[in-house]
């Protein structure tokens, strides 16, 4: 979703290595909400918009047909501007659609990050509008967006929801995860049968 011709870095594809394994991932919670859903997770620690897109382009998607996939990424994308990381996410969602045309696919926002206001916490703000103006023209694409569940009426981040105001506690994957079951449920409201189906 640039504008002219210029090619958008955060929509170019890169591998990434997974340093860090698969079993961290809301551990606990993940195993409550999203296991009995047939969820699968292909998250890799320090995913950009960029990795995604190479992964997606080189063969995950093979020999899946899920009803819903869940689209969370961009936060790491700190050389790019929210228009760029924007553009990148939306890259993604149309490939997504492209290659799974009856598969609903859920864009989460960014969230805040840092104790206090700060530029990073406005870029992803500024992604988060983006999305919101941009993903309707897709279609099957929903954007789900609790980013102001974590900031408070002074403006801080507490470390209860994220202990180094980045990354998220139990507590705070909790008040992510919660919203985002209950839009998967609905989604999935189907016969018990259609409900086994795969979700990613």
């Amino acid at each position: 979703m640039m504008s002219g011709d210029d090619l958008n870095p955060a929509a170019v594809p890169q591998p990434v290595e997974d340093r860090q394994g698969d079993g961290r991932w809301m551990s606990q919670i993940w195993k409550e909400m999203f296991s009995p859903l047939h969820a699968l997770n292909f998250g890799l620690a320090g995913d950009t918009t960029c990795n995604v897109l190479w992964r997606l382009q080189n063969g995950e998607l093979q020999n899946i047909r899920p009803k819903v996939v869940v689209l969370w990424v961009g936060t790491n994308n700190h050389d790019h501007t929210a228009e760029q990381v924007a553009g990148g996410i939306v890259a993604i969602a149309q490939l997504l659609t492209n290659r799974l045309p009856k598969a609903k696919i859920v864009v989460l926002g960014l969230l805040p990050r840092g104790e206090q206001p700060n530029p990073l916490r406005e870029k992803n703000a500024a992604v988060n509008r983006l999305l919101r103006s941009w993903l309707p023209r897709l279609g099957q694409a929903l954007f789900l967006d609790v980013s102001n569940e974590f900031i408070h009426s002074d403006g801080t981040i507490s470390s209860q929801d994220m202990f180094d105001y980045l990354h998220l506690t139990p507590a705070g994957y909790n008040t992510l995860a919660k919203p985002l079951s209950d839009l998967l449920l609905h989604i999935l409201e189907e016969t018990p049968e259609e409900r086994r189906g795969s979700l990613v």
